[in-house]
């Protein structure tokens, strides 16, 4: 072969995709600058989307949306924003995120509710909702839903991301004021490609209740809401089956009354369960039951997925060898998972976020800039905001 031969076969789009399908992610970005031809190759949607589906996703954080309970779907009667306080506070972690905070735009886009690959769901319940790409810049003002829901849960589903398209739901599910046990659920789907509110009704072959403002957690297109009675009720949209399967959450040694419980998707794209209170965290997975949503198709009530212990914090041990925060030891709780990771996991302690090492129990300090210690911890919803971690080329466009 001729020295030179090399040249024309990495300007080949085919054989330069599959090329550089087979590095790894901490090499890819830094390839971009080779060429244009790797650029536009690199920033595609299409060798995205082949990347993704063989090397997992890196994320970078821009900071904690802050949700306050109090404010969100109240009442004309009811607790009024102080003007000082922002309607959707952002503790900014570095300057991509002092860039947001500080852009306007989020004074426009109401409450935050819940997010997803980076992109935003927020607005006033009952009757107004936006969708928020930051990459684009691009707000989407829904409309109007037809039913009124005093009280509700959400879920938002981003089916596909491409650059400059978003394939998403928007799903309101209703719940009962006085917790009264029912087997359904009425329900109000948004989907982007219809543009439309569609109503329907959800059933389970025994009694349940949704627990009430609270976001569900998307894991494979599958929805899993807290129910009450120590139950995750779960639904999946895709089959177009309206029922709802009920799971038990666990019970373990160190919290058999935990005081804080959050979902996440592991690393290996399974549901991830972590509960915490003043002893420590565990942390569980759901394994799947004879195959990806077999037995959530199936008639029975409860499914008979097994739950699997992952991770076993003992606070006192942690703090322990974390003597250089120790002094922060009042009040921890887990805060939230990270996404698609089972290694570590955000810690709260008074008004301090740390990111703590499942496998080492080390702690690093998440230095934010906001009022945190102005939070009202117990009312509040806190989570952390990712963006994935993708190079994007203005040659695209």
């Amino acid at each position: 072969m001729a020295r030179n031969s090399v040249h024309p076969v990495l300007s080949c789009d085919d054989i330069l995709h599959e090329v550089l399908l087979r590095l790894p992610p901490e090499y890819i970005s830094k390839l971009i600058i080779v060429s244009k031809i790797w650029l536009r190759v690199i920033c595609s949607s299409s060798f995205r989307l082949c990347y993704l589906s063989r090397w997992r996703q890196n994320f970078r954080l821009l900071g904690f949306f802050v949700c306050n309970f109090l404010y969100l779907g109240r009442p004309r009667d009811g607790l009024h924003r102080p003007s000082w306080e922002p309607a959707l506070p952002l503790l900014s972690t570095c300057r991509e995120g002092d860039d947001l905070k500080f852009s306007g735009v989020l004074k426009q886009l109401g409450y935050f509710m819940d997010c997803s690959n980076g992109i935003l769901l927020s607005g006033r319940h009952p009757k107004t909702y936006y969708v928020y790409n930051p990459r684009t810049k691009k707000q989407y003002h829904l409309p109007e839903p037809q039913q009124f829901f005093k009280v509700l849960c959400m879920a938002f589903v981003v089916e596909e991301y491409l650059e400059d398209v978003i394939c998403y739901k928007v799903i309101r599910a209703r719940c009962e004021c006085k917790l009264k046990a029912r087997n359904t659920v009425s329900i109000e789907t948004f989907s982007s490609k219809t543009g439309t509110w569609k109503q329907s009704t959800l059933t389970c072959s025994t009694s349940f209740a949704l627990c009430p403002r609270t976001v569900a957690m998307v894991v494979g297109r599958v929805i899993y809401w807290f129910a009450m009675w120590g139950n995750l009720a779960i639904y999946d949209p895709r089959f177009g089956d309206r029922r709802i399967v009920l799971v038990k959450l666990p019970t373990g040694e160190l919290t058999q009354e935990h005081e804080e419980s959050v979902l996440g998707e592991s690393f290996d794209g399974l549901l991830q369960y972590g509960q915490s209170n003043n002893l420590g965290v565990e942390i569980w997975i759901l394994e799947k039951e004879g195959g990806a949503n077999s037995s959530i198709n199936s008639n029975r009530t409860h499914l008979q997925n097994k739950w699997i212990l992952r991770w076993r914090l003992k606070f006192k041990l942690m703090w322990k060898l974390n003597p250089t925060f120790s002094m922060h030891s009042k009040d921890s709780q887990i805060l939230s998972f990270l996404p698609k990771n089972s290694e570590s996991i955000f810690i709260r302690s008074g008004w301090n976020i740390f990111l703590c090492d499942l496998a080492t129990k080390r702690l690093e300090i998440v230095h934010y800039q906001g009022r945190g210690a102005s939070i009202s911890w117990e009312s509040s919803r806190v989570v952390p905001y990712f963006l994935p971690a993708w190079p994007q080329s203005p040659l695209l466009s």
